[in-house]
């Protein structure tokens, strides 16, 4: 039987349990998992993990499964972003359907076994999911940084594109040395009745110090008693590389950290939709009997959903005015994965005037995915179609609450779309940081080019 009535449903990850681990166990449900993919095709058109699938079937002596090898399974898992799609919004076989398909999760178990069958995960992406240490050393000499990995900056570009493999054509996201800053609360705000604590993100921490800064600065405004609470990374770089260890330890150590804030009447407020996802969803499939990773779980919120209660509840503070342009609205995969609406749709519905168009499609980026040289050039290709419809209206915003996606959808729209027009001036960004420039917060010259 095709389909189900009822809602999507995901089981606890079983990475503690020996048949997770074993090669001959994997390989039976990859051969279960794809064949019934290979007789739904529903997603052919999301990552690259279904075009390379069907190819190898299609290519293969049989036209089947059976004559497709083991060998190839590897580069399939490689190419799943984790993105969540297909489960959330194509495969009709997802539990509680009697097939019980949950691909990324699957995806996920590949990479974990194969980490642990080479006994050490990739280097260079190793290296790169080091957030903190990454990080703090940006933070201390990040104007020697920035200028060395500035794209302008060509000869050190291909010379770090040789060495360690970060594609020269990528736009890095620049360290910032500031530290975000708590404004004075208003204390006429409608919104004192609450208490939150913000986990900025290392990305907010590090590199755009501008979405923490216009996160505060606009719950300050609705008279929010504001802390600011950032143990360390969230862990999504390493659960990319199926590190689910390391992550649960991760979750074990933060989740522990904020238990006082929450027994304190304090909301947990994420800045990034991939930290949400983990917080909310992720780690409790890793470690469904931790108590602290349960509350932790049920007392975080997206920042974007967490402004837009306010505003049906509470409501905002006067003040804000019109933005200049129009508003490209990429849907990202992860605020989409926590099942909670259009939240960035709706918060930027709040501005006077705003004029927003939606992009669903996949921005292609993907974490490491849309940095390295080898899967840079895929990634490219995979958010094109995305990018086309961002050009179709010509915005003066590429704006998602995934700032990497936006950073992403803005290069290739202006390298590979428009190609050179004067016009393409576009800012990319966060939703709140739109927001913090209708309030007059932030300028909008402080946002990404």
């Amino acid at each position: 039987m095709e389909g189900s009535t009822q809602a999507p449903i995901r089981h606890p990850i079983p990475w503690r349990e020996d048949d997770f681990w074993d090669q001959l166990s994997l390989d039976d449900e990859l051969r279960r998992v794809f064949d019934i993919c290979h007789g739904c095709r529903r997603c052919f058109n999301l990552c690259d993990s279904f075009p390379q699938l069907f190819d190898l079937i299609d290519e293969s002596e049989s036209g089947e499964l059976d004559t497709v090898s083991s060998d190839a399974f590897p580069k399939i898992a490689d190419s799943c972003t984790l993105c969540d799609m297909c489960f959330l919004t194509k495969c009709p076989y997802v539990p509680p359907h009697e097939f019980n398909i949950d691909f990324p999760h699957l995806m996920l178990r590949a990479r974990a076994v194969e980490v642990e069958k080479k006994g050490k995960p990739p280097f260079i992406q190793n290296q790169l999911a080091q957030t903190d240490r990454n990080g703090k050393l940006g933070k201390s000499i990040g104007f020697i940084l920035n200028f060395f990995t500035d794209i302008n900056n060509k000869i050190f570009r291909r010379i770090l594109n040789y060495l360690i493999g970060i594609d020269y054509k990528v736009i890095l996201p620049k360290f910032d040395i500031r530290k975000p800053k708590i404004p004075l609360i208003n204390k006429k705000g409608k919104a004192t009745n609450r208490k939150a604590v913000v986990y900025t993100s290392c990305y907010a921490n590090y590199n755009r110090t501008e979405i923490a800064d216009a996160s505060l600065a606009v719950l300050a405004a609705q008279g929010v008693e504001i802390k600011v609470h950032y143990p360390e990374c969230c862990g999504m770089p390493l659960l990319e590389q199926g590190n689910i260890e390391k992550v649960s330890f991760s979750a074990e150590r933060i989740s522990e950290s904020f238990v006082g804030f929450i027994e304190d009447g304090y909301d947990v407020i994420t800045l990034t939709s991939s930290c949400a996802l983990m917080m909310k969803y992720e780690w409790p499939l890793i470690l469904p009997d931790n108590n602290s990773v349960k509350l932790l779980s049920e007392n975080t919120y997206d920042i974007d959903e967490y402004i837009v209660d306010i505003s049906k509840n509470e409501g905002l503070v006067e003040g804000m005015q019109p933005v200049d342009g129009g508003i490209s609205l990429h849907l990202a995969c992860h605020s989409r994965a926590q099942n909670m609406g259009a939240k960035s749709n709706e918060l930027l519905k709040l501005i006077p005037d705003a004029d927003i168009s939606i992009v669903e499609r996949c921005s292609g980026h993907g974490g490491t995915f849309g940095v390295l040289s080898p899967t840079h050039d895929l990634a490219r290709k995979v958010g094109k179609p995305a990018a086309r419809q961002v050009a179709k209206v010509d915005p003066s915003f590429v704006i998602s609450s995934c700032p990497l996606a936006s950073k992403h959808l803005s290069q290739i729209t202006k390298e590979d779309i428009i190609k050179g027009n004067e016009k393409s001036q576009i800012k990319s960004g966060h939703p709140i940081e739109l927001m913090a420039v209708s309030y007059g917060f932030l300028n909008k010259d402080e946002m990404s080019e």
